[in-house]
């Protein structure tokens, strides 16, 4: 397996990276090939695809032991199921795919041709194995089921954050912080409405707590 790109996200950590693929569209990244894999003509009439498919690895559990159960977040984390049953990192080969928005096929002066996608759950230098066009016709199945997965419904939250700090954060990140906490960030069998959670997105450090349904944010570094 050769590695043929990275991501460049605003996630430098885990914590807060979206739990799925395709849940916020502010979210942008750049995909930067490998010097070796800038050629102009593979990848011709991609731009033609709204949507692809990237095959990733779990480069921070590369080097852990596979476990054949595991504890999905989604059941907190108190129930075990089998690791093919779920999306959890630790498998036989760590092996991620995302579904991801192409908003653009970019020439530039220093990596060549890059991709621009929105819509990605990856960490920021994550290895990119292959890239595939995502098609309507045959990848998408609106009657299927999704077993545990949709046992527990996940809602939003409503933030609250003031003008003063909201203005720390350059403008066009703004929206994509506001949908990135909206998803509620903690692990989901936590729920300690004193606690103080810290997120590092974009270069900012924000951290927050949250109530019921209302996150807040209580600064912004």
């Amino acid at each position: 397996m050769k590695i043929i790109a990275h991501i460049r996200s605003d996630f430098s950590t885990k914590f807060g990276i979206p739990r799925q693929s395709g849940l916020i569209d502010e979210l942008e990244a750049s995909i930067v090939f490998e010097p070796e894999y800038r050629v102009p003509e593979a990848l011709r009439e991609l731009d033609g695809y709204s949507h692809i498919w990237l095959i990733w690895q779990f480069s921070e559990c590369a080097d852990k032991e596979w476990s054949p159960t595991v504890r999905p977040p989604r059941l907190g984390g108190n129930r075990r199921v089998g690791v093919f049953a779920s999306r959890s990192p630790f498998r036989p080969n760590p092996i991620g795919l995302s579904c991801v928005k192409l908003t653009a096929v970019e020439e530039t002066e220093n990596f060549g041709h890059i991709l621009k996608v929105s819509g990605a759950d990856l960490l920021d230098g994550t290895p990119i194995y292959d890239i595939k066009p995502y098609l309507p016709y045959v990848d998408s199945h609106p009657e299927a089921t999704g077993g545990f997965a949709l046992q527990q419904k996940e809602g939003t939250l409503n933030v609250e954050v003031c003008d003063e700090l909201l203005e720390k954060v350059c403008e066009e990140k703004r929206k994509a912080l506001i949908a990135v906490l909206s998803q509620d960030p903690r692990p989901q069998y936590q729920n300690d409405e004193n606690r103080i959670y810290g997120m590092d997105f974009a270069g900012y450090n924000i951290k927050f707590k949250v109530k019921n349904d209302l996150l807040t944010v209580t600064e912004i570094s």
